[in-house]
Formats: structure tokens, sequence, C-alpha cells
């Protein structure tokens, strides 16, 4: 059997993973379920303003694999793609999978084809003609830390990096939000100070809110070490674009050979971004930091 789900996907959060899940489960584990999502945005497609994605294209495919998803198709967005009838998108689907589902698993907001004028009532429609199944999840909605509930989406979750409010990003993610990104040349001024940092290109993602933060780093080796990850724009320095630097406890490793991939869990932020009247006040705040950094992760790490 061959199943289908269709998104951006962005983020991979706990609503994409419920998807995948209830794709799981009516396919068993010899059915072949299949994640389908775009590149670029269709939005951006059609001129319109964008947000940065949570995580890059390739981090995406990874997470829906590790979601449950046996392959991801990523569709070449481009106006004539777009520009397809609902029933026209999925002949297009069908060409391009060599194959015709035997079910679509997706959310009730689900919209599809030209104008987004397809719905989950076309899909079900167009499914008795075509032969496919359609199973509908409901919006999976979450507790936040103050008791607010919010829906799983990657709009509420981008709204809560931007606030700086991790923990609660990590509520509606099912996990810790993960900068990834490769290592690249910055100021080097963290060295002179003895806090030697990785500058990260997220290449495009969403850069969180301001602030200092508790969180552990990925090394390339597997290896998971703590780390204090700060981001902004350098304030008691000269004004810099907004960075993200990540400076791993307890690590002598090479900072100097860029190019390579890190990425840094964001578990709390412990404070914002100020700008100190001189650098032993500076650096008196950083001790403290990563004092906190310790406090915070301790058990978290597991190698």
């Amino acid at each position: 059997m061959l199943g289908l789900t269709i998104g951006n996907f962005d983020g991979v959060h706990l609503g994409h993973q419920r998807l995948l899940d209830a794709g799981r489960s009516v396919l068993g584990n010899t059915g072949r379920l299949v994640a389908v999502t775009f590149d670029p945005q269709p939005a951006a497609v059609l001129g319109k303003a964008v947000d940065p994605p949570l995580v890059s294209l390739e981090r995406r495919r990874s997470l829906l694999r590790q979601a449950g998803a046996d392959e991801v198709l990523v569709l070449e967005t481009d106006r004539s793609l777009l520009s397809l009838e609902p029933e026209a998108f999925l002949d297009h689907l069908d060409a391009v999978l060599g194959a015709s589902p035997d079910w679509m698993i997706e959310g009730p907001d689900f919209r599809f084809g030209r104008r987004r004028e397809g719905t989950v009532a076309t899909l079900q429609k167009l499914g008795a003609i075509r032969g496919f199944a359609v199973r509908v999840e409901q919006e999976l909605t979450i507790p936040l830390q103050d008791g607010h509930v919010m829906p799983a989406r990657s709009s509420a979750i981008r709204q809560l990096l931007r606030l700086g409010r991790v923990e609660d990003a990590s509520r509606l993610l099912g996990g810790p939000h993960v900068l990834h990104g490769k290592v690249v040349q910055g100021d080097q001024r963290g060295r002179t100070i003895g806090i030697p940092t990785a500058n990260l290109d997220l290449e495009g993602a969403l850069l969180p809110g301001d602030g200092v933060f508790a969180g552990v780093a990925i090394l390339p080796d597997g290896s998971r070490r703590a780390a204090a990850v700060s981001i902004g724009t350098k304030p008691t320095f000269e004004a810099t674009p907004r960075v993200a630097e990540v400076h791993v406890l307890d690590w002598d490793g090479e900072l100097d050979d860029y190019g390579w991939s890190l990425d840094a869990e964001l578990h709390r932020r412990l404070r914002g971004q100020y700008r100190y009247d001189d650098l032993s006040s500076l650096q008196a705040q950083i001790d403290r930091d990563l004092a906190d950094v310790r406090a915070v992760i301790g058990e978290k790490l597991v190698t």
C-alpha cells in the first residue's frame, strides 16, 4: 500500500508527526509512506512575503524520515505547478511517483491545487472517484508553561522563537529547537577573552530572538556537550548583524576549520542581550552564564 501526506512540514512539529504516525497506523510495517513537500515555499513563488523557515530543506528531509516517512518527495515549486487544478495536481503526483496512492493523510485545514481551491472535502470526493481513502487528523493543541493552549503550527512556533520562548517552542516541536548550520568565520573576538565561539550560518533558517541560551552542542562525532548560545548583535562591541554564536563548554576542538556542520539545541533562555560598560563586567557575566548553563543542562547530556 502507498500512503501520502502533503504539506510544507516546516519544523516537523508534533502536528506533522501526528500525520506521519497516522499514516504508519493505516499502512502497517509493509506499506510505503511518502511525505510530499515543496521547495521553494509556494507563497514565495507567488511573490508574497514569507517568513524564514524554521529549518533548512536538508533538515526537513531528515526530520521527516526520523518521524516515520519512508520517502520524502520534494516538488520543485513553480507557477506551472501552482496553476494546476486539484485533480490535475493529483495526476501530477501520480506521474512523479509512478503509482497512485491507497491513502491520503491530512489535517482538517489542508488545501491544494490552484489558489488553494482544493479542500479536505475535495480530496475525499476525488478519492471516492480515484480509489484512495482519506484519513483526516484533527489539529493538535498543546498547553504552554503559562497554561495557555496553542495549536501545533509552524507559525506559532516561529512566534515563540522570536520571543525567545524556546521552552514553549519545544512543547510544540516535541523536543528542543535546533540551530543547524555551517561553522563560518566570525570576528574571532571570543577567543581574545577566552571564550571561543563557533559562528553558525543557518542557511536562511529562522534566527530566534536575541538572548543567551543554555543549550547542547551536537558535534560531528555525535557527542553532546553543554553549550552557551548567544544570539544578537554583540552590543558591548561594535554593532554587527544578528548572529548565532555557540561556545562549547569543556571542549578544545579546532574552530578555525570552517565549513563543518554543527547542531545546537536551545533548552532555556538565560537572559537578554545587554551592553556592558567594560570588558571585565562582560567577562564576569559570561562566567555567570557558563555556570547557569552547567546547572540547566546537567543531566541532559546523554552520549
